[in-house]
């Protein structure tokens, strides 16, 4: 039997989401959980779910738990705020072992409350958000769904540590095409912790960046179509094994 659709009061009341349901009433066999960048907050990624309309997916938006300082406005997922000294621009990497509970929590509940496998769970960010879905994805004992993750590297703090195997959790990255954090570095590095990792070039953006167009959305429709389940035609009692 497929999960049920989540709602907001399924989560701690201290975690900040918004849940968005599959298309046309859809009832919902996949998870997609959605973390803005940095300097953002959820509502720009609940309207990225809206606007995919993945079918018999539910989106979860999640909004950073700490804001930035100085009335900057919007949120991040660090442990931390540094600024780099050179360019006086904040550090993605500053620690994400706060963000990773949360997210674990977030699976949990998924799994334990709501009758999803963690297989049916993906989770795409962007930015500082990819890089807190890839260092849970690091961390989770079970198969995720996939983690899609936008111009984020896989944390220094994972890099560093030691893992006796390879997370079975796919893959994408996607990064501009010169100024891009995406580097050879960091998808060794992500290869040295996943099983399958794919990584595409965005050869017309420069920057890492959101897509644009359908061009550059098509790849990370087409990891959604080999990772996303569907129960579209299968009796409502049928089992499935293995």
């Amino acid at each position: 039997m497929p999960g049920r659709l989540p709602t907001t009061s399924d989560f701690s009341s201290h975690i900040d989401v918004t849940v968005t349901p599959p298309p046309q009433s859809q009832a919902p066999v996949n998870v997609l959980i959605l973390l803005h960048g940095l300097g953002d907050t959820n509502s720009s990624f609940t309207h990225l779910g809206r606007q995919v309309a993945l079918p018999e997916t539910a989106c979860i938006s999640l909004r950073g738990p700490t804001p930035l300082p100085f009335d900057l406005g919007g949120f991040h997922w660090g442990d931390d705020i540094i600024f780099d000294q050179a360019n006086g621009q904040m550090d993605l990497d500053t620690g994400f072992s706060k963000i990773t509970r949360i997210l674990t929590s977030v699976i949990e509940v998924l799994v334990e409350k709501c009758g999803y496998q963690a297989r049916e769970i993906i989770l795409f960010g962007f930015g500082q958000g990819g890089m807190a879905a890839l260092a849970t994805a690091a961390s989770y004992d079970a198969e995720l769904g996939g983690i899609v993750s936008i111009g984020g590297p896989l944390p220094s703090s994972i890099t560093a540590s030691s893992t006796s195997s390879k997370s079975k959790t796919p893959v994408l990255t996607l990064g501009g095409s010169s100024k891009t954090l995406i580097t050879p570095a960091a998808i060794s590095s992500l290869r040295a912790k996943f099983q399958y990792v794919d990584y595409k070039k965005w050869p017309n953006k420069v920057a890492d960046g959101m897509p644009r167009n359908r061009d550059e959305m098509l790849p990370i429709m087409q990891f959604f179509s080999r990772r996303l389940r569907s129960r579209t035609g299968v009796p409502e009692c049928s089992v499935e094994i293995g």
